[in-house]
Order: structure tokens, then C-alpha cells, then sequence
């Protein structure tokens, strides 16, 4: 399974496209939709490249969640949880409660879990709480435009 174009644009409405590497909240340099690999301060792409970068992390992190999900998904339950691992990375999904129960075919429980992760440095964060609001409402299959 692959991201569908509406879990691309949730990604790319959480993340913003930037064309000038900037440092993100964590302190970490940053390009495009939230690329990380290789970024040094003053670094400087296309939208062209930030559409690759995008398309390339996104295979790297579909692999993610394909390796650590045990049940099968619907596309928007996949999608939400890409979303939500290309934000917070592989090692906080294999770690997360929300993949227990996932693979404890726990579904109804996921989107609480999804919007558990809502903090930066033990601080809740706005953009956080809107971002994981967007995640739980897409693995439902709910509507989260508007979010």
C-alpha cells in the first residue's frame, strides 16, 4: 500500500513546504515538507525537489508502517498513521501503546492514542494538538479539512 493523495495532503499541510533549510522546533535543520537527511544551514531547494524529497521519505516511512502494522488497513488507516510516523519517527510507532492496540486489532482505540501525542519538550503544543486531531479524525475516515 502506498500514501494516497490525501494523506499526502495532510503531511503537506502539517508540515508546510519550505524552500530555504530552516531549524524546526527540535532543533534539527529542515527543507521541503519536513525533510531532515543531509540538511545544513543554508541549504536551498525547488519545489521540484521538495516534491521528490517528499515522494522518497514517504517510501522510507510507508516502510515503516508496513513492517510494524500485523492487521490489514484501509487506505485512510494507513495513511493516518504515515502522517503521524513521518512526524515522530519509526521508533516512537514500534514503541507507541497506539501500535499495541492496533495489532490487537483495537481499532476503535487508535484515534485516542493517535491524539495522545500532542507535546513537544512535555509542553502540548497547538499545531500538535491540531495535527494528531487531523490523524485520529482520517483513520476514521472522517473529514479533517477543516481542522
Amino acid at each position: 500500500m502506498k500514501t494516497s493523495q490525501e494523506g499526502k495532503a495532510l503531511i503537506k499541510k502539517f508540515e508546510g513546504c519550505e524552500l530555504k533549510a530552516y531549524l524546526c522546533p527540535a532543533q534539527v535543520w529542515t527543507i521541503g515538507y519536513g525533510h531532515t537527511a543531509g540538511v545544513s544551514e543554508g541549504d536551498v531547494c525547488t519545489q521540484e525537489d521538495a516534491d521528490r524529497m517528499l515522494a522518497e521519505d514517504l517510501e522510507e516511512f510507508e516502510g515503516y508502517v508496513r513492517e510494524a502494522v500485523d492487521v490489514p488497513l484501509e487506505q485512510n488507516e494507513f495513511d493516518a498513521l504515515v502522517a503521524w510516523t513521518y512526524n515522530l519517527g519509526p521508533g516512537n510507532l514500534r514503541s507507541s501503546t497506539m501500535l499495541k492496540k492496533l495489532n490487537d486489532s483495537k481499532f476503535e482505540e487508535v484515534p485516542s492514542e493517535i491524539r495522545r501525542w500532542n507535546k513537544s519538550g512535555g509542553e502540548v503544543l497547538d499545531g500538535l494538538v491540531r495535527r494528531r486531531e487531523a490523524e485520529a479524525l482520517l483513520f476514521k475516515g472522517e473529514e479533517w479539512g477543516d481542522v
